[in-house]
């Protein structure tokens, strides 16, 4: 007869929250949707007919907005740590007031490019570059929904130390965009 023996050192099998497996997933799905946009963006620009124009600066502004939200994000995952529910809650706002930031200096940037002639129709370099940044601006909006859901949850009390998920799901999908956006501006400079 086997005497059986649990080991009380015995490894738990690897796991992951499931709603987090989930936002890993559809990152995932993301990047490669990006990364087809991009292949793309360089086989249609080794075909030539590609107009040439300088990327306008309210872009380069727009990055450092996103990336100071991405700051104030990870602000409000520091003061859920620490249950400091006021600071949460500020957090969270400011990171959503910079993310609407973000989108109106998109928006400004696409009007600087409609007065140098570079429109979404006709020459593909422009086609591409609102494409692009239209379903980034998408993604954002996205973002913002997911701030706002998590922005009620504070005012709910849903969020402290011991309620995590939801503050760093949020967090993850934000510093994913604006990682995301940094890549994109940087891949269309050297790009042009």
């Amino acid at each position: 007869m086997s005497n059986l023996h649990t080991s009380p050192t015995a490894k738990r099998p690897m796991s992951m929250e499931p709603k987090k497996f989930a936002l890993w997933l559809f990152i995932v799905s993301v990047v490669m949707f990006f990364a087809a946009f991009t292949s793309a963006y360089i086989v249609r620009q080794a075909d030539g007919n590609w107009f040439h124009y300088d990327i306008p600066s309210v872009f380069y502004y727009s990055t450092v907005i996103i990336l100071l939200s991405s700051a104030t994000m990870h602000w409000a995952t520091l003061a859920t740590k620490q249950d400091d529910i006021p600071k949460i809650k500020l957090a969270l706002i400011i990171t959503t007031v910079l993310g609407f930031g973000f989108l109106i200096t998109q928006f400004i940037g696409y009007k600087v490019l409609v007065a140098a002639d570079v429109y979404f129709v006709g020459n593909p370099s422009g086609s591409f570059f609102y494409v692009i940044t239209g379903v980034h601006g998408l993604h954002i909006v996205s973002g913002i929904i997911y701030l706002l859901i998590t922005l009620a949850s504070s005012f709910k009390f849903k969020i402290h130390s011991k309620s995590m998920l939801q503050v760093e799901m949020c967090a993850t999908y934000w510093h994913f965009l604006g990682v995301l956006w940094v890549y994109l501006l940087v891949f269309m400079m050297m790009n042009r």
